[in-house]
Order: C-alpha cells, then sequence, then structure tokens
C-alpha cells in the first residue's frame, strides 16, 4: 500500500497541436486534421503517463479549448460557440488578471436555456482505449465546476427573455451532474472538478468587479447543489481541485491566504481535494490549516487531501526526496488515511500556452511535467514506507 496520488488533468499541449488549433482557427486544416492531431497527443499523454508510474491518469485534456470553457467552444479561438453566448469585446466578465499581466474573459450568457456544447465524457470515450493496463491503471477525468460557469449570468441585470438567473443556476447542477455522470458511466475511476475560482473569489481586484461580491459561499453552495446528486459512494471518487490559477507560467491569486479559502472548501462534501501546496511560501502554515478544517464526515464521505508537491509553473524538477520530504511534513498535521499527492495544478489549463519560463517552450515543458510526475511517483513510495503506510 502507498499515498494514493494522482494528477490535476492538464498537460502542455505539444507545439504542433497548438499550430493545428491555430491552423485550424484560420480555416487552414480540417476538423479531421484538427482531430488526428487532438488524438495523438491524447494517445501520447496516456503512454507517457504510464511510464511515470501513474497508477490513476488523464489524456492531458488535449481535447479541450482550456478547463473552464470546454463546455462552450470547441477552441479558445471561438470554434462553435453556443449560440445563446457572446465572446468577444461584447463578451462577459473577465475571469482572471494574471500577475504578469495577461487575463482571460469568459462569454457572455445572452439567452436562456444553457446547456453544454461539449461534455468531457465525450472526450473520455475516445481516450480510455488509449490505456495498455487497464488492469494496473486506472483514468479518470477533470470537469468544470457549475461555480465557475455561474460567471457566465451578466453580473448586475438579466438576459433575455426572462430567463432568471435561479433558473440558469438550476440548468448549471443539471449539466455539470450529467458530465459527471457520464465520466462514471464511460468508465472513469476518478471525477475532479476545478474550482480555481475559488482563491479567486477572496480576493478584491478592482479590474475584476466580480471578485469584490464575496461569492464564495454562493460557489461552495451550488457545488454543493451539485455534489447533493451523488450517493456517499459516488462521491468518494469526486474531488475539488484549488489553486491560485496557473496560465502561462504565472498565478492570479497566489496573494490570498489560505485561510481565507480552506475552511469553506472543506465544507463541500466531496471525498478529495487536489490542494495546491508545493508553491506556498509557507506549507507548514496551508498543511496545518488543512489539518484544522478537513472533515472525517462530510455527509457520509471521509475527505482525503491530495497535497501539491510539484510545481507545474517551474521548470525545476523536483526530486523524490523533496516530494517525500514534504508528504511526511504534511502528516504531521493531516492523518494519513487523509493524505494522498498531487500537482499544484494542471501543467497548461488553457489549449494555448508557451510556457515562456520553460526555455524550450510548450515541448519542453511537456516534457518536464512528466519528469515531475515520475518524481511525485517515486516520492510517493518513499513516504509511504517512511509513514509506514
Amino acid at each position: 500500500m502507498v499515498l494514493p496520488s494522482e494528477n490535476v488533468g492538464s498537460l502542455p499541449r505539444p507545439l504542433y497541436l497548438q499550430q493545428a488549433l491555430a491552423d485550424f482557427d484560420a480555416g487552414k486544416i480540417t476538423r479531421e486534421e484538427l482531430t488526428a492531431a487532438q488524438d495523438r497527443a491524447a494517445a501520447d499523454s496516456v503512454s507517457r503517463l504510464e511510464e511515470t508510474g501513474s497508477t490513476v491518469i488523464t489524456d492531458g485534456e488535449q481535447r479541450s479549448s482550456s478547463f473552464a470553457t470546454y463546455p462552450l467552444i470547441d477552441t479558445l479561438g471561438g470554434s462553435r460557440l453556443a449560440s445563446n453566448l457572446v465572446a468577444g469585446d461584447e463578451g462577459g466578465q473577465y475571469f482572471a488578471f494574471f500577475e504578469d499581466g495577461h487575463h482571460r474573459r469568459l462569454p457572455r450568457l445572452a439567452r436562456g436555456p444553457f446547456q453544454y456544447q461539449n461534455y468531457a465524457h465525450e472526450y473520455f470515450r475516445r481516450s480510455k482505449g488509449y490505456v495498455k493496463n487497464p488492469g494496473t491503471v486506472a483514468m479518470k477525468q477533470a470537469v468544470i465546476s457549475p461555480s465557475m460557469l455561474y460567471l457566465l449570468y451578466p453580473l448586475d441585470g438579466e438576459v433575455e427573455g426572462g430567463y432568471t438567473r435561479e433558473q440558469f443556476a438550476a440548468d448549471l447542477v443539471d449539466e455539470c451532474e450529467r458530465d459527471i455522470r457520464g465520466c462514471f458511466e464511460a468508465g472513469a475511476a476518478r471525477v475532479s472538478v476545478d474550482f480555481t475560482e475559488g482563491r479567486l473569489a477572496c480576493k478584491k481586484d478592482a479590474r475584476n468587479p466580480w471578485t469584490g461580491r464575496g461569492m464564495l459561499r454562493t460557489f461552495v453552495e451550488l457545488n454543493n447543489r451539485m455534489l447533493a446528486r451523488f450517493s456517499a459512494a459516488e462521491r468518494r471518487n469526486i474531488g475539488i481541485h484549488t489553486c491560485p490559477g496557473g496560465d502561462c507560467d504565472s498565478t492570479h491569486s497566489a496573494d490570498v491566504d489560505y485561510s481565507e479559502l480552506l475552511p469553506t472548501l472543506f465544507q463541500m462534501n466531496a471525498g478529495y481535494f487536489l490542494i495546491q501546496c508545493a508553491s506556498e511560501k509557507d506549507k507548514e502554515k496551508v498543511y496545518r490549516e488543512i489539518g484544522e478544517n478537513i472533515r472525517r464526515d462530510a455527509d457520509g464521505v471521509k475527505q482525503v487531501a491530495f497535497i501539491g508537491v510539484t510545481n507545474p509553473l517551474d521548470p525545476t524538477v523536483e526530486t523524490p526526496e523533496q516530494v517525500a520530504q514534504d508528504l511526511v511534513a504534511a502528516a504531521r498535521y493531516i492523518p494519513v488515511d487523509q493524505l494522498g499527492a498531487t500537482d499544484d495544478c494542471g501543467f497548461s489549463p488553457f489549449s494555448i500556452d508557451l510556457k515562456p519560463k520553460h526555455g524550450g517552450g510548450p515541448d519542453q515543458a511537456r516534457e518536464i511535467a512528466f519528469q515531475k510526475i515520475a518524481s511525485r511517483e517515486k516520492g510517493v513510495k518513499i513516504a509511504s514506507e517512511q509513514l509506514g503506510v
């Protein structure tokens, strides 16, 4: 037995895939040619992750436009945007401003009803056949939270046709449930829900009005509405991922103290949490706060904290010994039976990401990602021996 370990979800898309996405948006290649590039990258992701020694893997989200927008558009360039959404200058709220100065913007909901264009379980079904050793390796799938998509609705006011915010929230919960159930029905062993907006909700950024509205509690309540649709047995395998963002090797809310988030975060009745920790300045403080707030009974589920032990924004590869050291340190505050290991964030949550701090760009960043994950798996084994797991 060893401590549980899994990645968040995304991997850097190889340069040939990012070029294919740009060419498709420009009308230079066909849908079939883009799909072939996505299939190639997804198959490589699964194969390479198996080689790292990971027992729970993903396809690296090679087919999604981003962790947040995959239900809405096919590419970040806006291909096949849902007809009731508006993007561009007439689009919706900024999701986040990052510390390097760039930003990401969401579309705006113009009218209801709301429905996904794409489902994560569709991507999962295409990739699950790539697993070479299904007896020893399981696949998971990441999905977006209803709380992230809640930001599609205008911050003040309503949309056309009298489609209310509450009607929208109900449709969001339905769609997220449908996505997660589809993943389980397709054979996913685990489903993790991206909740990067949680930490950002604790920030007051004058450029980004929604961050000053105290929306964290609303987000948690909305996600719990979705989680309540699942049994305790199902929720053991539904996780929540939190981080201060990770795009173009930059963050959006690393300056927010975790004490503003963690007590509320663990009120979600999920079975496990993937928590950025490796890049924190005071990791011991975060471990302590996790231990103080994690629950042994969250509506029938014992929560497990997968702490981040590798930093996807830093090209330096952590050694297995460093990984083990972090896990042993965390075990002083978090019960060993509620402790696991992960990476701080997805390695490239957005499909177009040139990874500027990684020197060789996305291809180099992709190689480094596999090295980091392999190091995590080795470190988990060392820590498990030291902790007597």
